[in-house]
C-alpha cells in the first residue's frame, strides 16, 4: 500500500501541514512543529514553502467533511 500525504483535518493548529508530515512520517506531531518552527527562523526555511505546500497539497479523505 502506498503512503500519501494529505493536510491533517484531525491534528492541525493552522494549516495541518504538520500535522499532515507527522502522520505521514509516524512521528509526532510536535516533533515537527519545533522542526519547523527551528528552521524558518533560524535555519532560513522561507515560510512560503509552508504556505505553497498548504495551498497544494490535498485535503484527508473522509474528514472534516471532505469526501473522496
Amino acid at each position: 500500500m502506498q503512503k500519501k500525504f494529505y493536510l491533517s483535518q484531525k491534528d492541525k493548529k493552522i494549516g495541518g501541514v504538520c500535522g499532515g508530515l507527522a502522520e505521514y512520517f509516524d512521528v509526532d506531531p510536535f516533533m515537527v512543529r519545533l522542526v519547523i518552527f527551528l528552521a524558518v527562523f533560524f535555519g532560513g526555511l522561507s515560510l512560503w514553502i509552508y504556505i505553497i505546500v498548504w495551498i497544494l497539497a490535498p485535503k484527508e479523505p473522509g474528514v472534516g467533511g471532505y469526501i473522496k
